[in-house]
């Protein structure tokens, strides 16, 4: 990238401040106080945190924190994170398994709390501490804010919501995200401030590469059980439910199930339906039974014996579903033998399927639930080592965006990576035709430049104008690390630092699409914002069928015909 000029120079040196504070802090071995790094994330003014030098809350910061941590974290003044489980033993002798296993709604990670004051959190990759770190400090600032605020008024809805500054539709969203705990989180937060301290144990670049191997290992066993290791792997990185979706279509086959199930538990899910059937509404109807089939195996009276079909027909089909082993990569996996696979079966937007080429392929598809930052990186790589061969790399996500909006697709053909300083230039195999045709809500956007950046807190408004200036108009956190990655599959060297490379003669099919989450120069624009949550499916949908599309074309291209 060429010489930022000095606004943006002066918001990338504040980021680099923060992370430089933080960073050399942990390398301590005892407890850090999280109020020695308010100051820095102060001066880094964060696009997700734009109130957080003012007096008043910033409820969408709040909010964004609560989501990304445990409840726990609301009695605990103590977080520890580590590599692995070993870690934890051999420098405070704690079996952080025996422990109370706890989540936050919206980051996978995994948590373990001591029943007292403190948290244990296992981490992926350096990625990790720069998402955690900030989010810790968000959430202390904001509690203190409200810690203030509450002294001289009641705990009555109205009075803690005027005190707290917070718009009803805010205050609905906090209590909505607390449940039942809302009311004795305020009661806590009016008794005292928070003051978490947080303490670093390990973090070496081959620990984590040794969790990624440990990651492996139950992926490598169900390939063995498939006859499959020594298959050509066609890596994707999305999520658990789209690919496997798209490709058994067990959704279709329990449709009446699903109708009757939506009518008789969700009104705003069934009216939906309504129009869809009535020819009011553009959405898809294979999204809705989707959607409407993860509520029937989660909540049907005989969701036992339904995930039992589910497992049956799925296995029959070459499916294997790995969830994730307990080290710092909370990634689960699923195997797809494409020779099994009933092709009378897949989502009919795919288009046409020839079953005997499909019968004939020896090829596997390897589908992580997409990881986070330089994760990416030790997925992949290790991935690469194991495989007999990789026949392509297809990676869909989640992105913010500077120039379009949400529910929105963005296929990049250069990627800016803020954690190598690599700027990776790619013949993209999807272009904007291969997923528009099936996106309802959105426009899809090709030719777009990408910047992957270290956390989602450390962005700020002059850092943005920056890559905007230089026309990155997506903003994301894996493309670079897997891209690294990729570079090292086909070159005799680790990944360089700090050049530009041509990604465009690579030897294995490469395609990148991300789909628009947020936007942040209009704070709080989300996909959860956007009516129905099913509606975000849309552009999941759309860019999952086009690697699909892709994997089985590529497939039957190598089959002769008979």
């Amino acid at each position: 990238m060429e010489a930022p000029p000095i606004a943006g120079w002066s918001g990338k040196r504040a980021v680099e401040l923060y992370v430089r504070t933080y960073t050399t802090m942990l390398q301590s071995s005892g407890d850090i106080r999280i109020e020695s790094l308010v100051q820095a994330h102060l001066g880094m003014g964060s696009v997700l945190h734009p109130l957080a030098a003012e007096p008043q809350s910033d409820m969408g910061a709040l909010l964004y924190a609560v989501r990304r941590l445990p409840a726990a974290i609301s009695r605990c003044r103590r977080v520890v994170m580590g590599q692995s489980p070993q870690g934890f033993k051999a420098v405070m002798g704690a079996d952080i398994l025996s422990w109370d296993a706890v989540k936050a709604p919206a980051r996978r990670r995994r948590w373990y709390h001591d029943g007292n004051d403190m948290l244990a959190v296992l981490i992926a990759s350096k990625s990790d501490i720069d998402d955690l770190v900030p989010t810790l400090v968000a959430f202390q600032i904001e509690w203190n804010k409200l810690h203030r605020a509450l002294q001289d008024v009641g705990l009555s809805d109205e009075e803690a919501r005027l005190a707290a500054g917070a718009t009803p539709d805010d205050w609905r969203r906090l209590r909505e995200a607390w449940g039942d705990q809302c009311d004795a989180n305020l009661a806590a937060i009016k008794r005292a401030e928070c003051q978490i301290v947080l303490r670093l144990i390990g973090g070496s670049h081959i620990g984590f590469a040794r969790n990624a191997s440990r990651w492996w290992q139950p992926i490598a066993a169900a390939m063995d059980e498939l006859g499959a290791r020594d298959a050509p792997v066609y890596f994707v990185s999305s999520n658990a439910h789209s690919l496997v979706n798209v490709l058994t279509g067990v959704a279709r086959r329990i449709e009446d199930e699903i109708v009757d199930w939506i009518g008789r538990t969700d009104r705003d899910l069934d009216a939906e339906r309504r129009k869809l059937e009535a020819g009011h509404s553009r959405a898809s109807r294979q999204n809705w039974l989707y959607y409407g089939a993860r509520q029937v195996f989660d909540a049907h009276p005989e969701r036992e014996r339904m995930r039992k079909w589910r497992a049956e027909l799925e296995t029959a089909n070459g499916v294997r579903h790995i969830p994730a082993v307990a080290t710092g990569v909370d990634s689960a996996a699923q195997v797809f033998m494409l020779s099994k696979l009933d092709a009378s079966a897949i989502d009919p937007r795919v288009g046409a399927v020839d079953e005997r080429k499909l019968h004939e392929s020896d090829a596997c598809v390897v589908n992580v639930d997409y990881p986070l930052g330089e994760a990416a990186y030790h997925i992949l790589r290790q991935v690469a080592e194991q495989a007999a061969w990789i026949a392509g790399v297809y990676v869909l996500g989640k992105a913010a965006t500077l120039n379009a909006d949400v529910g929105d697709v963005m296929i990049p053909n250069a990627v800016y990576n803020e954690h190598s300083g690599n700027t990776y230039w790619l013949d993209n195999c999807f272009t904007a035709g291969d997923v528009q045709p099936n996106l309802v809500y959105g426009s899809a956007l090709d030719n777009q430049r990408a910047v992957t950046v270290r956390g989602t807190f450390l962005q700020n408004r002059d850092y943005l104008d920056f890559y905007y200036q230089g026309h990155y108009t997506v903003v994301e956190m894996e493309a670079g690390p897997y891209l690294d990655a990729c570079y090292e599959v086909g070159q005799a060297e680790r990944y360089p630092v700090g050049e530009s490379v041509n990604m465009a003669q690579v030897n294995f099919d490469l395609g990148i699409v991300h789909y628009a989450s947020d936007t942040p120069y209009t704070q709080a624009r989300t996909l959860g914002a956007r009516g129905l949550s099913y509606r975000g499916m849309d552009s999941t949908y759309a860019s999952a069928i086009a690697v699909a599309r892709r994997i089985l074309q590529r497939e039957e291209a190598l089959v002769s015909p008979s």
